[in-house]
């Protein structure tokens, strides 16, 4: 392909509504364009990088048995009623009517759509297990669509399912998939790590969330370097460093603290405790009862462990100010566990075996101090607190680090999570009607480009893995007015193509500088160039962009240097 030819845009201005490098850089290098907040137009360059990552996930989800659907976007409001999620995707759905004032909505995911394939058409345990896949556009209405396609309201997702009669088929497809998804974004050059995840709105039992490692991530990945352990900061439960107590009082003492409604002010306040040495109690209503939740006062509560921990079909949410009063008979901010009765208390481990403890004392403008966990209060022990940095591993107990994420990829157990509600069933092996055990595995194909770009760059543009970059190679003229110099570009481009690799020519009759920098910019992993001063010597010159390295090869071994050196650039897989 020639770039006189070719639609690829590029600006010289760095974009002033860019706020991420691959947004910066996918709006420069001419890959995308923005119609409204969230939605984009992808151009040539886009498509082709799109196109290359859908097809590695095709392969991969072709090897392992899935067969590839194609299921419509546009969704009756009757199936997510049915799955009970029509009111829980809130403001998040594209909702509206058809002409006859039917509610549809545009499909953030299908389990709705595929689960109503399946209860039709599937009889018997003898098919199954089936696995389903489709690569589609979705829709979500995001509240902050950021970062070019890092957060958008239209994407394309791989979204695979699995159908079967007991779990430990499950199990052994769930394996399938998670070392299916490793190829992938080995495949795409990507470093990424993969941890047990939450699995939210979708329900079911277990999560894996596989978090591309990029400065700009949305999620905190907890991980343990020494045993492997990882999970996403809403799952990770860890050890907190040990605090050296002072000896407590025989008794707790009330003291009066006016004006004090925060951690922080009584830590300076006179007689007042350091955040550490805190009791932070908060009042959650759970099927409008009152509970409280106590954690240390420098911890954070993880409310996704609230969740897991009140049960999926449990109402929960932080109780108003009225509640509060009603429930503990002072304000936020004066709260405490002593001396509460008949309320459900749940207190985090870090507060396990803490003494001379500092805590609100339910009388506003009043805290106790000297409190004893276990013997001045007592309460059920979970874990419901945020992991810190300065954490150590629950397995192991060395210490853990905390990286930046992107999610582009979460695989989800279902079990019978919508095939009951749908009433999805089979027939077993003793003829009973049984609900189908579900999997769930999803892709975001444009955050697998963006992720690429955030990792891959430098300050001349992008450096794109060969295995997704739009073209693997580039060839430059220098001086389109040297007949000799098109003469060889030709032959050596129609030698690059007849071996199967993709080409760019970049035939324009623009300033050497001005094409290097284009050449640079769009990401393309080499670039051969030709210049009547090389030819004179028979010679081109091969530029690896990754590595900044740059060869001169004879005119009739640039083919194969070019073939050999794509090769060794190609990500390797780790099965």
């Amino acid at each position: 392909m020639r770039w006189s030819e070719t639609f690829i845009p590029t600006l010289r201005e760095m974009p002033a509504e860019a706020e991420t490098i691959s947004h910066q850089l996918l709006l420069r290098a001419g890959y995308i364009r923005q119609v409204a907040a969230g939605i984009y137009s992808y151009l040539p360059l886009a498509q082709r990088s799109v196109l290359k990552i859908s097809q590695i996930i095709r392969e991969e989800m072709n090897r392992i048995g899935g067969q590839e659907f194609f299921l419509p976007v546009l969704h009756p409001r009757e199936l997510w009623e049915e799955s009970g999620r029509w009111e829980i995707m809130g403001d998040n759905m594209f909702r509206l009517k058809d002409r006859a004032g039917r509610d549809m909505c545009l499909g953030m995911t299908h389990e709705e759509v595929i689960t109503d394939i399946a209860r039709h058409e599937l009889r018997s345990y003898k098919q199954l297990p089936q696995t389903w896949y489709q690569i589609q556009t979705k829709f979500r209405d995001e509240a902050r669509p950021k970062g070019g396609l890092l957060r958008v309201r239209q994407f394309t997702m791989k979204d695979a399912y699995s159908f079967h009669t007991s779990w430990e088929s499950l199990d052994e497809t769930y394996q399938q998939q998670y070392r299916a998804y490793s190829r992938i974004y080995d495949r795409c050059g990507l470093r990424y790590i993969a941890v047990k995840a939450d699995t939210g709105a979708m329900g079911g039992k277990d999560s894996h969330e596989f978090s591309a490692l990029i400065d700009v991530g949305e999620d905190l990945i907890v991980h343990c370097e020494h045993c492997g352990y990882g999970a996403n900061r809403e799952m990770a439960i860890s050890r907190a460093p040990v605090v050296d107590d002072q000896p407590a009082p025989d008794r707790p003492e009330k003291f009066p603290t006016p004006g004090i409604r925060t951690i922080a002010a009584l830590e300076t306040f006179p007689g007042g405790a350091e955040a550490h040495r805190q009791i932070k109690t908060l009042v959650y209503m759970v099927d409008e009862q009152p509970v409280l939740v106590c954690v240390r006062g420098d911890h954070t509560v993880n409310e996704a462990a609230l969740a897991r921990l009140f049960g999926a079909e449990a109402r929960f949410y932080p109780a108003h100010p009225g509640q509060i009063v009603a429930a503990m008979g002072a304000n936020a901010g004066s709260l405490g566990p002593v001396g509460v009765s008949g309320l459900r208390i749940v207190v985090d481990e870090a507060l396990r075996g803490r003494k001379n403890m500092t805590t609100g004392a339910n009388e506003d403008d009043f805290h106790i101090r000297g409190v004893v966990v276990d013997r001045d209060f007592k309460g059920e022990y979970q874990q419901v607190r945020l992991v810190e940095e300065g954490d150590f591993c629950i397995n192991c107990g060395k210490p853990i680090r905390m990286w930046k994420g992107l999610e582009v990829g979460q695989i989800f157990k279902l079990g019978v999570r919508y095939s009951q509600t749908m009433k999805a069933t089979v027939l077993n092996e003793k003829g009973e009607a049984v609900p189908m055990i579900m999997g769930c595995y999803g892709i975001g194909v444009e955050r697998i480009l963006a992720a690429a770009i955030e990792q891959n760059h430098d300050e001349n543009g992008m450096i794109l893995p060969v295995s997704i970059a739009p073209f693997s190679v580039i060839v430059n003229v220098v001086n389109m007015g040297d007949p000799e110099s098109v003469r060889a570009a030709e032959r050596i481009t129609t030698a690059l193509e007849a071996a199967g690799i993709d080409v760019l020519l970049d035939d324009r009759d623009e300033r050497p500088g001005v094409k290097f920098k284009d050449n640079d910019l769009i990401g393309i992993p080499l670039r051969v160039t030709l210049g009547p001063k090389k030819l004179k010597e028979g010679k081109a010159e091969i530029y690896i962009r990754a590595k900044r390295e740059s060869v001169d090869v004879a005119l009739d071994e640039v083919a194969a240097r070019v073939q050999a050196a794509l090769e060794s650039s190609t990500p390797q897989t780790k099965e």
